[in-house]
């Protein structure tokens, strides 16, 4: 009995030792707990542990009747029951302390196997957000290549702006000029017309001198 206790407990201190360094033995011994607690492995595991726990407090309860059986026989103590008072002290010692390092083994895979579903829950989480941040980027690309698509037409717009307003500022030019020599031409006619004018009254003048000559000639020779 105490000898199996020993082997039970090494094995269990093994496995803890297993569960707190990351080796490949690890992943296995996870992998069989889990496989252990599916199914009816979870009863068999109990009732063992509630066997374990009675037989305990049997050897308990032998140290305590040892003991007071002592105490009722006064100092004499008897050979036997030192050793009998010893070794259920000793099996007793032995199971409770099996007893935690069970508790401990089960705790461990416990924290170990949430800690895993949780990190697999934050991959999903990040696959899932993964597709959302690439839009992101692609969005914020996108956006960026909007906005030099802007700035590049903002300095189409004024280049053409200030291309209009030079086109402009030499209509007007051409216009004025246009006035100017309207004006100009319009001077020139009405000087053409005055010319013309002057002209007509000219000639009226010399026709009237010619007449007057011939008529003065035509009574000197009468």
């Amino acid at each position: 009995m105490i000898y199996l206790l020993f082997i039970l407990i090494l094995t269990e201190m093994g496995l803890i030792t297993m569960f707190v360094f990351k080796t490949p033995l690890r992943k296995l011994v996870i992998m069989g707990l889990d496989r252990a607690k599916m199914g009816q492995g979870p009863i068999v595991v109990k009732t063992v542990g509630a066997t374990v726990f009675v037989v305990m407090l049997s050897s308990a309860y032998n140290v305590v009747s040892i003991q007071k059986r002592r105490i009722e026989d006064g100092e004499y103590v008897n050979p036997t029951d030192q050793v009998l008072s010893a070794r259920s002290l000793l099996e007793a010692s032995l199971m409770g302390f099996s007893l935690f390092l069970a508790l401990m083994i089960d705790r461990l895979h416990y924290y170990i196997r949430e800690l895993r579903i949780r990190r697999k829950g934050m991959e999903a989480i990040k696959k899932q957000n993964r597709p959302v941040e690439d839009v992101k980027a692609g969005g914020s690309e996108e956006r960026k290549a909007l906005e030099d698509e802007a700035v590049m037409l903002r300095e189409k717009f004024k280049k053409l702006q200030s291309e209009l307003e030079a086109k402009t500022k030499e209509a007007k030019n051409a216009e004025s000029n246009a006035i100017a020599m309207r004006k100009q031409s319009e001077g020139f006619l009405l000087e053409y017309d005055r010319l013309l004018e002057d002209n007509q009254n000219l000639r009226n003048q010399l026709h009237s001198v010619d007449r007057g000559l011939s008529h003065s000639g035509s009574k000197k020779v009468m």
